[in-house]
């Protein structure tokens, strides 16, 4: 057996204040265990203690434990595994964590490699992070009472990220609940080849303020944000090397029961690359959406406040670890709430939730515009704006008719006699003709009322490198998923501009953009919807 020690030092001592008000504990009760391993139970409710963890190569992991309250000795429970996200300290899933040991679980959270006093470097999801869950699962195994047999694992965002990678590594994980995380981070900050600029760049603030980037960290996030085009494939092949949809295989094989949350308006990790992981997988499966941004749907959750998601992760659990009937395997498997009401709706795949078929919008009327100026439509703020979506329906808005026709290009649908649910992605077809080799556009979907004003709906950056000047080429976008339902009266408009300020754009100076509608390929938008 492993012995524990834990330093009592100042971090540690308001880590576990903080707990002791996350949970409604006494301080006292919350003060890390010097070397008593956590399979000695009481019988009062189950209680937290903290634990210096050993990590892959050597390093301590800052870690806590929850065992269920009055464990009989020699009896084991299911363990459930909980990495940190991005920058959180090994306090995060407190209130979660004593309700999951409440009802039965032995409970690990652990600081996540590089971050606040655990050891190492932040490695972003490598394999040194990967090889840290299986050291977790093999120390909770040898100092709880843990099942073998019955091992979960979740997490929130940097978390959820890197429970999908240790499921394909590790066959003994039966059950994983991913929230707010990505399956492929290519598509989900890099995607239309653009630099999600504001996303990234939280990230990496957040990083160096809370733990200690390594060097390989560094030169991607520096190359990436410096737009170094150079080593492009360089920072693609490192972000497939940590995306779960590139060992979609192994996952299958191991079979584990994999449920992925996310909120429609996600600015770091958007829906989209969820949506396509999660119609690859062969095992249990489950797909939840959500209005808000990025782990704000399951926010709440965290400070011990009731919480849709958390309940479904709960479930989940119950039934892959406990063999709980429950129903929630018989639901559904993909479950989405509307951005525009609170009622959920559930399909059997995610082709399906566009299933009432795609209303093709055409785009007859040739626009020209010119670049490096911000028109007035854009997507928001990272984490603010989706927020107040979420909270008060209240997305970004532009005015369609004051948008500058030479900055902004501008295409309407007819008004509609009856209410119009998109659900789904979203997709553009045009023909764009460059005057310089390179550049950057962004498309938006607004949903635009009787005085003009549009609400966002959804929207996408497209980049491109190397093309001919005055040689037009097809461009197909996929917006980012949504749920939205534009009311009787209104109509859509696509909007093109060059400027947003969620994105590095590639417009050289003087460049111009021209989009078209050949006749032998015509320009267009589809708009996927919910059956009336």
């Amino acid at each position: 057996m492993v012995r524990t020690t834990v330093r009592t030092t100042t971090t540690a001592a308001l880590a576990a204040v903080l707990a002791a008000a996350a949970l409604g504990l006494a301080p006292h009760q919350a003060q890390a265990a010097p070397t008593a391993a956590a399979s000695t139970a009481s019988a009062a409710p189950a209680e937290l203690r903290f634990h210096d963890i050993p990590g892959s190569g050597g390093i301590t992991l800052k870690g806590n434990v929850f065992t269920p309250a009055g464990a009989e000795p020699g009896r084991t429970y299911p363990v459930i595994v909980l990495p940190t996200s991005w920058g959180m300290p090994q306090i995060e899933y407190i209130a979660q964590a004593k309700k999951l040991a409440d009802s039965g679980y032995v409970v690990v959270s652990y600081t996540s490699r590089g971050f606040w006093l655990s050891g190492g470097e932040i490695e972003t999801a490598g394999p040194k992070d990967i090889a840290d869950v299986s050291a977790v699962i093999d120390w909770a195994l040898a100092n709880t009472p843990a099942d073998p047999d019955r091992i979960g694992l979740g997490g929130v965002s940097y978390g959820a990220g890197i429970s999908l990678l240790a499921s394909a590594h590790d066959a003994r994980i039966k059950a994983v609940v991913a929230l707010s995380g990505w399956a492929d981070l290519i598509e989900s900050i890099y995607s239309g080849r653009t630099q999600h600029l504001q996303a990234a760049g939280l990230l990496g603030a957040a990083g160096c303020l809370t733990g200690r980037p390594g060097p390989e960290l560094q030169r991607i996030l520096g190359d990436f944000l410096g737009s170094n085009l150079d080593r492009e494939q360089q920072m693609i092949d490192w972000g497939k090397q940590r995306s779960a949809s590139e060992q979609v295989d192994r996952i299958n094989a191991n079979g584990a029961a994999i449920m992925l949350g996310n909120a429609w308006g996600d600015t770091i990790f958007p829906p989209n690359q969820y949506a396509k992981f999660f119609e690859r997988l062969t095992g249990p499966k489950r797909l939840e959406f959500r209005p808000g941004d990025h782990a704000t749907a399951e926010g709440t959750g965290l400070l011990g406040l009731p919480n849709d998601t958390w309940t479904n992760a709960h479930r989940w659990f119950d039934r892959y670890l406990k063999g709980d009937r429950n129903g929630v395997d018989t639901e559904a498997p993909v479950q989405i709430k509307s951005r525009s009401n609170a009622g959920y709706e559930g399909y059997a795949d995610w082709r399906s939730v566009g299933s009432g078929g795609a209303e093709r919008l055409a785009l007859a009327d040739s626009e020209h515009l010119f670049a490096n100026v911000d028109s007035g439509a854009d997507g928001g703020i990272v984490l603010l704006s989706n927020v107040l979506d979420q909270f008060a329906k209240a997305p970004p808005i532009a005015s369609i008719p004051l948008l500058p026709r030479a900055f902004a290009a501008v295409w309407q649908s007819q008004r509609y006699d009856e209410e119009r649910r998109v659900r789904g992605t979203v997709k553009l077809h045009t023909t764009v003709t460059p005057t310089k080799a390179d550049g950057t556009f962004v498309a938006y979907l607004y949903d635009v009322g009787p005085l003009g004003i549009g609400k966002l709906v959804t929207n996408a950056p497209y980049t491109f490198h190397g093309k001919t000047p005055g040689q037009s080429f097809g461009v197909d976008l996929e917006l980012f998923s949504t749920a939205y339902d534009v009311p009787a009266g209104h109509r859509l408009a696509l909007v093109v501009d060059t400027v947003d300020p969620l994105y590095i754009e590639h417009n050289p100076t003087g460049a111009q953009l021209t989009f078209s509608s050949p006749r032998t390929d015509p320009s267009y938008v589809s708009v996927p919807l919910r059956e009336q």
